[in-house]
């Protein structure tokens, strides 16, 4: 059974937009539709979709859901999806956020759970989300329900989706992959290297410019620092890179020794995969999603804790065979997470609801 159309969408401001890229060059006896939301493409993106020939792109710039007070966007967005699906006629909707599920979808539609806001708070602030993201539960509450599968990157990932909504749809976990031939160790030097979106909280990348004065090495960060809600994040103490390409991030992985992820929130963690094809020894915070993926091949560090994070940093630094050891072990447990295996995953969620809705009687 061929899936031959997908119409999936797309966030153009984070890991999500790698990961749509992904899978679509991962399945390319599939033709995607992918309507990408938040921003404009930049000239990178655009690159990225002109080399693929499975791949075409409709653009818009709607809030996303988890931004301040989307939903007149996300109703606009909704509408717009709509009509390409009326258009293109998809055989899969396949959406990479929630709301949407619950629109009148005359194809099976899959939701992957990238992240959440509501467990992103209670990781991050530690209380549960206030009232203010009452509408916001409500909607990927439907979401979750109206989907005939939603898919996660992780058990932890479904496990808090099920403590927040409580959803009866059926699920599948499918890990994320990445092209293992576009990063490869090279010569490594003293530097260690974290890269994600500098504003988000969840990340907690500041807690590297708070301690950066503190160890012997240098550190460097590539991410984003402007806001989507306006205003930036200013690094004192660390090297900032700004957005880099996909080629100049895969050239800092390949020689950073060290790589440091102090997220208090990460669903997957793509940069921790490809840190590992790069060999670098990972340190990341001690959380379930980074355990789970990662358990004996990292250091571990209390979420928080810029003592503890320093130790660890500082004793991989002393320590060279522990560190070229730790580098190694990351490196064999990130060959398992294949985008053949990521695209297997998908391709059997894509025929089994295709199959499912044939089974269901008119």
């Amino acid at each position: 059974m061929s899936v031959e159309r997908v119409l999936m969408t797309a966030d153009t401001l984070g890991g999500v937009w790698n990961y749509a890229l992904d899978l679509a060059r991962a399945l390319p006896e599939t033709k995607f539709t992918i309507a990408a939301m938040g921003r404009r493409l930049s000239a990178a993106q655009r690159r990225q979709v002109a080399a693929l020939r499975n791949t075409e792109i409709r653009e818009s710039e709607f809030k996303l859901e988890w931004m301040d007070d989307p939903w007149r966007d996300v109703d606009s967005a909704g509408a717009w999806l709509l009509e390409l699906a009326r258009e293109i006629r998809p055989d899969i909707i396949h959406l990479n956020g929630y709301s949407h599920a619950s629109l009148e979808w005359a194809a099976p539609v899959i939701v992957v759970a990238h992240s959440c806001v509501l467990s992103w708070w209670r990781a991050v602030k530690k209380e549960n989300a206030p009232a203010q993201y009452d509408e916001y539960r409500r909607r990927v509450s439907a979401g979750l329900d109206a989907a005939d599968l939603v898919i996660a990157p992780t058990a932890a990932m479904l496990e808090a989706l099920a403590e927040d909504y409580g959803t009866k749809a059926r699920t599948r976990i499918i890990p994320n992959g990445r092209n293992h031939t576009e990063f490869v160790p090279a010569q490594k030097v003293p530097q260690i290297f974290s890269a994600g979106r500098i504003w988000d909280e969840a990340k907690n990348i500041i807690l590297l410019n708070e301690i950066a004065p503190r160890v012997a090495w240098p550190i460097a960060i590539a991410g984003d620092d402007r806001h989507p809600n306006g205003g930036r994040a200013a690094l004192l103490n660390v090297g900032s890179l700004g957005m880099l390409s996909a080629e100049e991030l895969a050239r800092h992985l390949a020689e950073s020794a060290i790589y440091v992820s102090p997220a208090r929130y990460e669903p997957f963690g793509l940069a921790v995969l490809e840190a590992a094809l790069c060999s670098c020894a990972l340190v990341l915070s001690d959380i379930p999603t980074l355990r789970e993926l990662w358990d004996h091949a990292a250091v571990f560090v209390r979420m928080d804790d810029a003592d503890a994070l320093v130790r660890a940093i500082e004793a991989l630094i002393g320590n060279t065979p522990r560190r070229e050891e730790m580098g190694l072990r990351a490196r064999e447990r990130a060959l398992h997470f294949t985008l053949e295996r990521m695209a297997s995953g998908y391709r059997d969620a894509y025929r089994s609801c295709i199959a499912n809705e044939r089974e269901v009687p008119a």
